[in-house]
């Protein structure tokens, strides 16, 4: 068994979340985990099971707002990887992020052995470069890289995404004890992939007119947003934290929300996802993973797979033109009202 084992996943919440499984197998074949991520991601980095030790640093070839790179943290950070005696890391990216500047702060650190998945020639930067063909999900994308350095997920574990449990009671912000639901989370990282505040709040009054009680959540900085969707809706914009959050979209009945991690947390927790997913990355990569999930949207949009962060076709059409009818269909069809969950349970894994 290998004794100290890095993983690193330096962007947002989602994409800490969808690093769930690989981080699992290193832990089911290594002594410790420590797990580096942004500060974006940190928070999510505390659900994921497995992870031994935390570790922030924000990476200016990865953050979307970095600050200017000052040399004395970088050499802070060098010297705080070597004092963690690492025997091994991996370098977690999206496809279009190199993990070579990170390799290479790691040699720095005496790290003896590296493996990423990485399309530049790394000279001796990488010990495993590994290639993944075609388009998986990122999940499947990454666990792949843990598997080609000789990890494995555990007997019993089916790859899916999870968080650690137990979750915090959410009655007292839910406002009904027992009363099923629907989340409606409204914002994304970036305005590209959400759908305007006017699309959202039609949404909840469609699913309210279908005799859906609807739920709307929101980070403190979208509070403004979630009130002018909420409408007569239950907003729970700013008063959640990541944990609450996920306990509320664990009592769902289904959750509707933009490419967001909001919609990967839901998936986490077991909760089926109705999509509102702008095509300006791929679905096969970042649609919501292992759970019942309906994709709405047009996946041939102009904006398709330009990573655009604000939409370049007028009108906002990929997300915008989704009627809310068949929000209210996606939701019916993934969890029927005469099928409501009265008993639920708040999921967690060891």
């Amino acid at each position: 068994m290998t004794k100290n084992v890095l993983v690193a996943r330096m962007d947002n919440l989602g994409d800490v979340l969808l690093a769930g499984p690989c981080v699992r197998a290193v832990a089911a074949g290594s002594a410790r985990v420590v797990l580096l991520t942004g500060p974006r991601g940190r928070a999510a980095g505390e659900l994921l099971p497995g992870v031994g030790e935390h570790l922030t640093w924000c990476a200016p070839w990865i953050d979307p707002e970095p600050s200017p790179l000052e040399p004395e943290e970088t050499e802070a950070f060098v010297r705080r990887l070597r004092s963690l005696d690492l025997d091994s890391a991996l370098v977690l990216t999206s496809f279009h992020q190199s993990p070579l500047p990170l390799a290479l702060l790691l040699r720095m650190a005496g790290v003896p052995w590296i493996g990423a998945i990485c399309e530049d020639y790394p000279g001796s930067l990488l010990d495993l470069r590994h290639h993944v063909p075609g388009d998986p999900p990122e999940p499947a994308r990454m666990l792949s890289l843990a598997r080609a350095a000789g990890f494995s997920l555990p007997a019993g574990d089916n790859g899916g995404l999870a968080i650690r449990g137990p979750l915090p009671p959410v009655d007292e912000l839910l406002g009904v004890d027992g009363e099923n639901y629907v989340v409606v989370h409204p914002s994304a990282s970036v305005p590209a992939r959400q759908p305007s505040a006017g699309s959202s709040a039609a949404i909840v009054r469609a699913l309210q007119d279908a005799g859906r009680r609807v739920v709307v959540t929101g980070s403190p900085s979208e509070s403004a947003l979630t009130k002018e969707v909420a409408g007569s809706a239950r907003d729970l914009g700013g008063r959640t934290g990541l944990s609450e959050l996920a306990a509320v979209l664990a009592g769902a009945d289904a959750v509707v929300a933009p490419n967001t991690g909001p919609a990967h947390l839901a998936a986490a927790v077991g909760t089926p996802v109705a999509s509102l997913f702008a095509p300006v990355v791929p679905a096969s990569r970042w649609a919501p993973y292992g759970v019942p999930a309906a994709l709405l949207g047009d996946q041939h949009a102009g904006c398709r797979g330009s990573r655009a962060r604000v939409c370049p076709v007028p009108g906002h059409p990929c997300l915008d033109g989704i009627p809310p009818a068949a929000v209210v269909q996606a939701v019916e069809d993934l969890a029927p009202i005469s099928a409501r969950r009265f008993a639920r349970t708040t999921p967690g894994t060891a």
